[in-house]
Formats: C-alpha cells, structure tokens, sequence
C-alpha cells in the first residue's frame, strides 16, 4: 500500500495565522521559528513535522494542535 492510502494530513496553518491579528513576522517571532521555516509550514510543504515547533507555534496562536492538523481519510476506491 502506499502512503496516500491511509489518508493524508493537512497543515492550516495559514489559515490559523490569517484568523488571528497576529502578522506572520509576529508569529515567528512568538514562536521562535525562521520565517523561511514558518512559509514551509504554512504551504504544507514539509516532511516531518517537528513537534516542538509545533508546540511553540501553537503557544504563539493559542490554539489547538487540532485547529493547525487535519487527518483527511482516503477516498474509497471504486469497485473493479
């Protein structure tokens, strides 16, 4: 099986950011995060995710993990 047979995860970190008044360069600040680092996190464009970057940056939105990840279950495959 491969990967994207379990489902994927989605990054909205974005959309976090832009729900709070917070600027990104705020963010990173907060966070204690490179804001190259925080525009890979925001594009979903990462492999692992550090957790403890994860942690700060939910500290620095006072948000959930649950409102930055979201699991996405595979689609059912069609009948053959």
């Amino acid at each position: 099986m491969r990967d994207e047979d379990f489902g994927t995860i989605r990054i909205k970190l974005e959309e976090v950011i832009q729900q709070s008044s917070l600027s990104k360069n705020k963010v990173a600040q907060l966070s204690q995060t490179q804001r190259g680092q925080l525009n890979h996190y925001c594009k979903g464009d990462i492999q692992r995710i550090d957790l403890a970057i994860l942690s700060r940056l939910c500290y620095a939105l006072d948000c959930r993990v649950e409102d930055v990840l979201e699991y996405i279950p595979p689609q059912p495959k069609d009948p053959i």
